[in-house]
């Protein structure tokens, strides 16, 4: 019994860390608009309050998980757009559509090269905001986390464990992305595209929870599969254009 439990929460923080992955580069890429010396406050504390407040949810899901698959409208435009949102579609149409905007923004701010609008963009965000958004964030990827964990466990105590243990590691985590996005600025476009292909994953999630069909097409959710494998593809693609433009600049040296 005592195996069972050991073994059941060991799954339950894999499953909170798996799924913290891109919630990690998100609190990383959005710390950086805090003053440099406060960047590892901010993230521990909006950690630290979205822990909490997942706690709260979990306690919130339990008790009105039927609720969160009740359909709130409907859209029913035949052959144009059909679908059924509910409560859970909705904070992930949300919550994804912010990440997609969030990410395109800031790669728009590199390739114009508006150095000056990013610093004074940095000095305007107050340390309240940004650990607002990353607490917002946070609870939106709580979601998926959450109702993972209930198909595994019915153990609640289980369950805050996890959310607890999984939640002090993406703490230490979080610094260790931080410095190294800083110490290699290149990784920075590398991440904000990933942070956007993290956006139309949750897009499509969100279409799938709502039944939604656009012109009769179904949209049906990314698999995590598709995600990582995406994911490999554009590291590897990435590390070797960079291979590429280091030996092209030793031979024009030359």
């Amino acid at each position: 019994m005592v195996l069972e439990y050991i073994f059941t929460l060991l799954m339950l923080i894999v499953l909170q860390a798996v799924l913290g992955i891109d919630n990690l580069l998100y609190i990383s890429l959005e710390s950086k608009k805090a003053p440099e010396e406060k960047q590892n406050f901010v993230r521990k504390i909006g950690i630290g309050i979205a822990i909490v407040l997942r706690i709260g949810l979990l306690f919130l899901i339990v008790s009105l998980v039927d609720y969160f698959a009740e359909p709130l409208f409907e859209l029913n435009f035949t052959k144009i757009i059909e679908g059924k949102f509910n409560f859970h579609s909705l904070i992930v149409f949300v919550g994804g559509g912010f990440i997609i905007y969030t990410a395109i923004k800031e790669i728009w701010h590199m390739i114009t090269f508006e150095k000056d609008n990013n610093i004074s963009e940095q000095k305007n965000n107050s340390l309240i905001s940004v650990i607002t958004m990353i607490v917002i964030m946070n609870l939106v990827f709580s979601f998926d986390s959450i109702l993972g964990a209930m198909a595994l466990t019915k153990d609640i105590v289980a369950m805050i464990i996890s959310i607890i243990i999984s939640g002090a590691i993406m703490m230490w985590l979080s610094e260790i992305v931080s410095d190294f996005l800083h110490k290699n600025k290149k990784f920075e476009i590398l991440g904000l595209f990933i942070l956007f292909l993290i956006g139309i994953m949750l897009i499509s999630e969100a279409g799938h929870l709502s039944h939604l069909k656009i012109f009769g097409n179904e949209i049906t959710a990314m698999s995590k599969t598709t995600f990582y494998f995406i994911l490999a593809i554009i590291i590897i693609i990435d590390v070797v254009q960079t291979k590429y433009q280091r030996n092209l600049l030793k031979k024009i040296k030359k």
